[in-house]
């Protein structure tokens, strides 16, 4: 068996792996009642926001493409495959570790026979360290910075987080000022890259944010009225809380829609927003795994 094969097999193994854990999921969840009940009480400027919502999740995952490119030319729809099918191995890997080799693994597919497997491996794996990287310093930042526009948010998680918040910080700048030296042996990385990767982040991070406020309107965890930068029931800020404490906060695939939603409890003080949680996890996770069959390439 060649080794082109091996990967195709590796491929369907892991995006059906991935399926029946999602199809488990989706079977042993407990509260459709609640949920259903959420989405019969939506009028249309409700619907409209679940729905816009819905339509943002094509958008989330092309400014993930739009990274991924960055980081590995490559076309744009080629990223796409790969980011929607990282999104299959991310569900069976803890912390989602799978991610970046499974986009390896299409790439292998893809590759030349006179680009050598070890080279590809090292930069795919280089730059999704940076991938990664910059990310979290999206996350850690702005979430940083929205805790102080949150004082009973900043209240309730104590002095101990935030002691470990500086600590997230100043490993994440340690790795920053490290990463363009130590991986200079596998891929090209600068100070330049490292910026922009970060600035595309935080526009993926702004797209999740506006995702995540649709959809608690949707449900009626924050009403009109309550889209201000602060307010004391709900802030913008917010927002980029929520994602730093689902980032930040220990887990596992199997546990993440639970983190999702006791976060959103703690963060905007509803059980509608813990749904919220656990709906925006549907749109952007279940549906991009539904989707990915139909972009993979039949070779």
């Amino acid at each position: 068996m060649d080794k082109k094969r091996l990967y195709h097999i590796l491929e369907w193994v892991v995006a059906i792996g991935a399926m029946g854990w999602l199809v488990w999921k989706i079977a042993v969840y407990d509260d459709y009642a609640s949920l259903w009940a959420g989405l019969q009480a939506m009028g249309g400027p409700q619907i409209a926001a679940l729905v816009f919502a819905v339509m943002l999740m094509p958008v989330n995952m092309g400014l993930e493409a739009w990274k991924w490119r960055t980081l590995l030319p490559m076309s744009f729809g080629e990223a796409q495959r790969q980011v929607y099918y990282s999104k299959l191995a991310g569900l069976v890997t803890p912390w989602r570790l799978g991610e970046y080799p499974a986009r390896g693994v299409l790439m292998e597919t893809q590759s030349d026979k006179g680009q050598r497997s070890t080279d590809l491996w090292a930069k795919v794996l280089s730059m999704g360290v940076v991938g990664s990287a910059t990310m979290t310093a999206a996350i850690v930042i702005a979430g940083a910075v929205g805790l102080a526009f949150s004082p009973a948010v900043r209240d309730y998680l104590g002095g101990s987080y935030l002691y470990s918040l500086v600590v997230v910080m100043a490993v994440l700048a340690v790795a920053y000022a490290l990463m363009p030296k130590a991986l200079s042996k596998f891929a090209e990385v600068n100070r330049e890259l490292l910026l922009i990767s970060t600035g595309q982040s935080f526009v993926r991070l702004l797209c999740w944010c506006v995702q995540l406020a649709l959809v608690l309107y949707a449900l009626g965890a924050i009403s009109n009225s309550q889209f201000t930068i602060y307010n004391s029931q709900f802030t913008i800020s917010n927002l980029f809380v929520y994602y730093l404490l689902v980032t930040v906060t220990p887990n596992v695939p199997v546990a993440e829609v639970g983190v999702r939603g006791a976060w959103a409890i703690v963060v905007f003080g509803s059980m509608n927003a813990a749904l919220a949680g656990v709906l925006l996890w549907g749109i952007n996770t279940l549906l991009p795994c539904i989707i990915w069959p139909f972009l993979r390439k039949n070779d």
